[in-house]
């Protein structure tokens, strides 16, 4: 029996069975999670898949149903680590998937150079400056902006790890698009695929995922169909409710 400690609950993706212990005093998971976790094609059977800036675990747990993969999933909080430590267990997953507790620039002690076939990461997505407003709770103002890491941190270790050919997929915001295609190109990591993400129709994306393969030709970037998260009622779109809930 896992155990939950004060203030944290247990909540479920109910298409996919999935258990993920959560805490109102840090960050949970959010439709980003959902949406990265469904984005990318993921080898069936064999391979690594890394899922890093995990959190309490969701995008790897949501990424287990899709895969019989190892998935190894990086998280420098510590109560975070160990919520999606005891989310695996609690979902009967330890000898598919592994956590450990360590700075993302410190992945490369647990993980080999060339060894990844796909690396999910929602890193955070908002830049730290002097006049930078960051959420009181030091929880959300790690996850959500980049104090502990930055974008060029997140890639540069993604493609030490990435094999030739291996794929980075990524959630982020729009505005930070140029940014992340500059520090892609940087480090030999080619765009393929990009979908944006809408809260509702004729309402501006705020939400971006993107997929590119380590040392892959820059030709073939693809645009995909725009994914709108709600109907105008407010409802879930078919398509956000199918991954939810199922057909």
């Amino acid at each position: 029996m896992v155990q939950l400690l004060d203030g944290e609950r247990i909540d479920q993706l109910y298409k996919d069975d999935v258990k993920i212990i959560q805490n109102s005093k840090v960050f949970s998971y959010s439709v980003d999670s959902v949406l990265l976790a469904n984005f990318p094609n993921l080898p069936k059977n064999k391979g690594l898949i890394v899922d890093m800036c995990a959190g309490n675990g969701a995008v790897g747990l949501f990424a287990s149903k899709f895969t019989k993969a190892q998935i190894v999933q990086i998280e420098l909080q510590e109560l975070l680590a160990d919520m999606a430590k005891r989310s695996i267990e609690l979902n009967g997953l330890e000898e598919q998937m592994t956590m450990h507790n360590l700075d993302l620039k410190d992945a490369k002690k647990v993980l080999k150079h060339d060894s990844v076939d796909v690396l999910l990461v929602n890193p955070p997505y908002f830049k730290t400056m002097k006049s930078s407003k960051k959420n009181p709770n030091p929880y959300l103002a790690i996850a959500r902006h980049e104090i502990t890491a930055n974008l060029d941190d997140v890639v540069k270790i993604s493609a030490f790890l990435l094999k030739t050919n291996g794929k980075l997929a990524m959630v982020h915001r729009p505005d930070r698009l140029m940014d992340i295609l500059e520090t892609f190109k940087k480090y030999k990591i080619a765009p393929k695929r990009i979908r944006f993400v809408y809260p509702k129709l004729k309402k501006e994306a705020n939400t971006v995922l993107i997929e590119g393969i380590k040392n892959g030709s820059q030709d073939g970037l693809k645009i995909l169909a725009p994914l709108y998260v709600h109907e105008e009622d407010g409802s879930y779109s078919s398509e956000v409710k199918e991954i939810y809930y199922g057909k």
